[in-house]
């Protein structure tokens, strides 16, 4: 039947009359040239024409996607035949250019040479203390060159490193340790608080490591930096006599899926080199590049596709500890940096700087990341001169990945119209209050979302494919709970990213909204149910509804938490303000609060978040239930009435 259906879909009116005139053309004159002239205005009477203007108009930019992802495939390809993993890419690397800077930190130079013997170090020093292959080692740190060096020498030593969000306390940090099953945690002194509060709690045998000289202040830890001094800067033998495979786990990173607390999501070596030479291919990343990269190491962006361009296309890296908007263009012009990296916000908080001569000071031509808002997007490039800005999606678990390759304001990526099947990522519409995809109710199949429609971005999984399969997360039961089966044919599997984008008639995808109970905000997804679960608790069990709302002048969505207050008793607001810090980091603490009478829930009890979401924290919309913001100069919940919501529309109170 699917090869009924595949015929029949060839059989389109502008293709008959183009067969036709071909075939009538061709019987009258014998001319080939005549004959395929008639083709095609046959084909574009019977309306084909807009096929070929869509082709016209896309064919370059499908062409320079085509050659870079061939290039990719054969690169993984030989990754496989070759067992070659990152290290032994890196190795490459390094061989090649032993004296030239891999990174830039502050006032330090580190050498392709400098890293390699470093990471080597680590290496043996894993395998004497009786790491195993396939064993974990927690790396909690903030942002250097020594953060991307210790996962590099675990990968040497067959060790799998698990990546820790550093703003991440209490529980949350506990559960990370535990779901990477990790048998040592490597920690920064500067977060050595965050480990002592959790100390008594951590996994039973957990060595502890100290980064940055000391203990800690823990008895039972010990001074990493002394034990690599005594360590060997020679490169160890691979633990496995065959080396590596390169569809290993490399590392772990951490990011919050639809329910839950967060999830260690399975990075492999393949995805890794996949993921990081995409990005250098496209923007023509190589050597005598220095990339500005000031995001956090543990997350894709900044510990992937800017690290990756690193090790393996031997571009100078910068690395930056945390943001700062009033360093950011003499940063890059101190460090002569040719190229950097974002998120929507950090583009925000530029622009927002006053203007001075150092905002054009600088040799940048391009700039990448993700959520680049439109409104912004021209201005940002007039303002500072960036030449490009490519814009791209991607989710750390899934194989669903875009890149904007030719600066179209807004887009987030592109799919081929001309062979669409050559990348196979589909929009299939979605109930809008559920979130849940819309299925036919004659075949119960998915229904495709067409140009200019909403739809959830789903990618077609094939088992073992470098670029389609994927590694999910580390627990298998939260991999399949993104798996959509039976979605555009009967046995078919789909990877469901709950993002709602919109593609228009070229194929230029551009992001619409998160579905599902997750927002992302400050550049982190939020978990809506870990945020519940803790308001939950601090207010005796009481209903809470968390869900993102719109702020303007911010990208993405603020956390906003409705509380049942059945009997009119009232909410201790205070309560939540003191006890949320110690539970939840910064960018998931709800900034809104709306007391309500009750929480409308649906017939499987999940609670109606849609006519709240659309109510937002505006008081002419609630109802006259009680509303709070949370100041941040305070720390306190404030009363949100018809003056402050004006404050907070003009940019006046600010998040």
């Amino acid at each position: 039947m699917d090869h009924l259906k595949n015929m029949r879909s060839l059989i389109t009116r502008p293709r008959i009359a183009m067969l036709a005139s071909a075939a009538i053309a061709y019987l009258a004159t014998a001319s080939i040239c005549l004959a395929l002239l008639l083709a095609l205005a046959g084909y574009a009477a019977a309306g084909g024409w807009r096929f070929l203007r869509v082709a016209a108009l896309t064919a370059p930019r499908d062409a320079r996607g085509l050659v870079v992802l061939l290039r990719t495939r054969w690169m993984l390809r030989q990754m496989i035949a070759r067992r070659r993993g990152i290290a032994q890419l890196f190795g490459a690397t390094a061989a090649a250019n032993s004296h030239r800077v891999c990174f830039l930190y502050e006032d330090q130079s580190w050498t392709f040479r400098q890293v390699d013997e470093y990471s080597n170090r680590v290496a043996n020093l894993l395998k004497e203390s009786g790491h195993r292959p396939g064993q974990v080692v927690a790396i909690l740190a903030e942002s250097r060159p020594q953060f991307a060096c210790l996962w590099l020498g675990a990968a040497k030593a067959g060790v799998v490193s698990a990546l820790i969000n550093s703003n991440l306390r209490a529980q949350s940090l506990l559960h990370c340790l535990h779901a990477a099953d990790a048998t040592s945690l490597i920690f920064g002194a500067e977060l050595a608080s965050a480990v002592l509060e959790v100390a008594p709690s951590l996994p039973a045998g957990l060595r502890l490591y100290c980064l940055g000289g000391g203990n800690g202040g823990l008895s039972n830890a010990a001074d990493l930096d002394a034990n690599l001094l005594r360590a060997s800067t020679l490169q160890p033998a691979y633990p496995v006599k065959q080396g590596p495979n390169a569809k290993d786990r490399l590392f772990y990173i951490y990011t919050s899926g639809t329910t839950g607390m967060p999830k260690a999501a399975v990075i492999s070596h393949l995805r890794f080199a996949m993921m990081s030479n995409t990005i250098g291919l496209f923007f023509g990343l190589g050597l005598g590049d220095i990339l500005y990269d000031c995001l956090p190491l543990y997350h894709t962006a900044g510990g992937i596709l800017g690290i990756g361009q690193a090790f393996l296309r031997g571009v100078t890296v910068v690395i930056k500890r945390k943001f700062s908007a009033s360093a950011f263009w003499d940063d890059c012009a101190r460090y002569q940096c040719t190229a950097a990296q974002y998120i929507g916000e950090i583009c925000r908080y530029l622009l927002a700087q006053p203007a001075k001569q150092s905002d054009r000071r600088h040799r940048v031509r391009v700039m990448f990341g993700n959520g680049l808002r439109p409104q912004i997007w021209r201005e940002f490039q007039q303002r500072f001169g960036v030449d490009k800005m490519g814009e791209f999606y991607g989710a750390t678990e899934s194989n669903c990945n875009m890149v904007n390759i030719d600066n179209t304001v807004g887009a987030v990526g592109f799919l081929s119209q001309i062979a669409p099947s050559v990348y196979p990522l589909r929009l299939v519409r979605v109930d809008p209050d559920t979130g849940e995809p819309l299925r036919n109710p004659r075949d119960q199949l998915c229904v495709p979302a067409g140009p200019g429609e909403p739809g959830e971005l789903i990618g077609s999984v094939v088992p073992g494919d470098a670029i389609r399969g994927i590694d999910g997360y580390v627990c298998k039961q939260a991999t399949e709970k993104k798996m959509l089966r039976n979605v555009l044919r009967h046995g078919d599997c789909y990877f469901s990213t709950g993002d709602v984008l919109v593609m228009d008639e070229l194929g230029y995808m551009y992001f619409r909204d998160r579905t599902g109970d997750t927002f992302r905000w400050k550049g982190e997804n939020v978990s809506t149910s870990e945020v519940e679960a803790c308001l939950s608790n601090v207010l005796s069990l009481a209903d809470c509804a968390v869900y993102g709302v719109e702020v303007p002048g911010n990208e993405g969505r603020a956390g906003m938490a409705a509380v049942a207050d059945p009997e009119g008793r009232g909410v201790e607001v205070a309560r939540l303000a003191q006890h949320l810090p110690h539970l939840l980091p910064a960018y998931a603490r709800p900034l809104f609060l709306r007391i309500v009478r009750h929480i409308e829930a649906t017939g499987t009890f999940k609670m109606k978040k849609t006519e709240l979401r659309k109510d937002g924290f505006d008081p002419d919309r609630c109802c006259g239930d009680p509303l709070y913001y949370l100041c941040c100069r305070s720390g306190q919940y404030l009363a949100l009435d018809g003056p402050a919501f004006a404050a907070i529309a003009r940019g006046e109170i600010r998040f």
